[in-house]
């Protein structure tokens, strides 16, 4: 393997057949799978260029999981934002989770909890001050997962989603 590879890939294994799943960094090509991720497991759909867009802007904090066939099967994207922190009118960067998602037949084995991980380590080369993300309130694996890594419910944001469901607005400082 080569050094930019070993750098931009985490191999791990989490199923009793020990077929690996890798975690690596999105590339263009993988944005197809990524969305088809997205439409079959979330309520929310973006259109190509926002995918690109995050992919261009925030290469490191975009990653995808895959089988032992190269399958797409897990994703995360980040952006940073500049935004007047909540106590304070002080200018923070803020890591925002745009989207994660897993396939079912892959969740509950430590996929999201590995890709919410070393994305967000990824995105302590922008200074990260705090970590932000909105869930749907009706999400409990997720918010159960962001509970195990410390992010705390700031407020609720009424009619978040397009179909009016309200959203835990959750923050994690960095």
């Amino acid at each position: 393997m080569g050094t930019e590879k070993d750098t931009r890939t985490n191999y791990f294994n989490i199923f009793n057949d020990k077929k690996p799943i890798v975690v690596r960094r999105c590339s263009l090509e993988d944005l197809e799978g990524v969305i088809e991720v997205n439409e079959k497991e979330l309520p929310e759909d973006y259109p190509y260029f926002f995918y690109k867009s995050i992919l261009d802007n925030y290469p490191e904090s975009f990653q995808v999981a895959c089988n032992s066939n190269g399958k797409i099967i897990g994703y995360i994207m980040w952006r940073v934002e500049r935004s007047p922190a909540i106590s304070s009118l002080k200018l923070m960067n803020k890591g925002h989770l745009v989207s994660i998602a897993v396939l079912k037949s892959y969740r509950r084995v430590g996929i999201a909890a590995t890709l919410l991980s070393n994305s967000m380590k990824k995105l302590k080369k922008h200074k990260i001050d705090e970590f932000v993300l909105e869930v749907r309130v009706s999400n409990y694996l997720a918010i159960n997962l962001y509970k195990k890594f410390n992010f705390t419910t700031h407020n609720i944001k009424e009619k978040y989603y397009r179909d009016g469901e309200n959203a835990y607005y959750m923050t994690l400082k960095a």
